[in-house]
């Protein structure tokens, strides 16, 4: 599968955003209860932060993931490890459907990681993801990443984890 990338626009994509991180599958994306003016307001935040950017995955022209990266000296992680140069954080969300595709969501995965590691800045990517989203951690690690220790974020118990380039291309047998 071949993806494109475009930066989201939180008053074009709002109302697509807005089904898919109130959509009970997404529930780890901690928005269930978000109003559409609560996800305008989150994503022009990102837009307006130049610490933190949110992108549209494309498949065949159609929006089909969202794809999020920051700086972790800046968001989410700062004070909870000790980053690195070249790292970069990086979330992304797989919207529901009533037709599963076999093998999407990690080319999904396969597709970000790649993007992250195209900026040769990029020397490694850290994820925080809720310590009980199982699915979350085996996609993680089939793409390389590996769990150093479980922290504790305002929001939630997090499984902190890495991945070099050197281990994403192990992982998924391109070069990065």
């Amino acid at each position: 599968m071949t993806f494109t990338f475009r930066p989201l626009d939180p008053l074009k994509d709002g109302e697509l955003l807005h089904a898919w991180v109130t959509h009970p599958k997404a529930a780890y994306w901690m928005m269930q209860d978000a109003k559409p003016e609560d996800v305008e307001r989150a994503y022009m935040e990102i837009a307006a932060d130049e610490h933190h950017h949110a992108l549209l995955g494309l498949s065949d022209g159609e929006p089909a993931f969202l794809m999020e990266y920051y700086d972790p000296r800046y968001r989410e992680l700062v004070g909870l490890y000790q980053p690195l140069p070249g790292d970069v954080g990086m979330h992304f969300l797989v919207p529901a459907t009533d037709k599963p595709v076999h093998g999407f969501t990690r080319s999904v995965i396969t597709a970000v990681m790649a993007r992250l590691f195209d900026d040769p800045a990029t020397s490694r990517v850290v994820v925080e993801p809720d310590v009980s989203n199982t699915a979350v951690h085996a996609l993680n690690e089939a793409v390389g990443f590996v769990a150093e220790r479980e922290i504790v974020k305002p929001e939630k118990p997090a499984l902190l984890s890495f991945c070099t380039r050197e281990q994403f291309t192990a992982a998924v047998g391109v070069s990065a």
